[in-house]
């Protein structure tokens, strides 16, 4: 299965909790911090609700 990067690019300081939890879900914890994660839906359902924090890029 495809692979997507998925980087932290705007503060969570203003965020809602939901989002906050969130993105600690995707292992995203610090401003620039990347992750590598399998492209499924689960996955993507959850980038969706953070979209205006992260950048995603495929592999």
């Amino acid at each position: 299965m495809a692979q997507i990067k998925i980087t932290q690019t705007k503060s969570r300081i203003n965020a809602p909790k939901v989002q906050k939890e969130t993105l600690d879900a995707l292992g995203l914890h610090k401003m620039n911090h990347s992750v590598v994660k399998e492209d499924t839906p689960s996955v993507m359902g959850m980038v969706k609700r953070v979209h205006h924090l992260v950048t995603v890029t495929k592999l």
